[in-house]
């Protein structure tokens, strides 16, 4: 069965096991991901990577709900950083 691998670099479970920091290492800062048996089981990211994933994902939902606030049907109300 065919896997799609969402990452240029892989490695065994193995190889992880072996040596993690050379692992995280050979993703050159991009995701790593770890095949057991040929198949993807899971991504190694290193930190700065998840942080800015996580980033994106929290301004991704609050964008989300900014957008639902403002079709609730309430006018918005202007204010500046200094009134905050």
């Amino acid at each position: 069965m065919a896997h799609h691998v969402l990452a240029e670099t892989t490695a065994s479970v193995s190889e992880l096991k072996r040596n993690p920091m050379a692992t995280v290492a050979a993703g050159e800062g991009f995701p790593v991901a770890i095949l057991n048996r040929n198949e993807p089981a899971f991504y190694c990211v290193p930190a700065k990577v998840y942080e800015e994933l996580m980033n994106r994902l929290e301004d991704i939902e609050l964008n989300a709900l900014a957008e639902t606030r403002l079709k609730d049907g309430k006018a918005p109300v202007r204010v500046t950083l200094d009134e905050l």
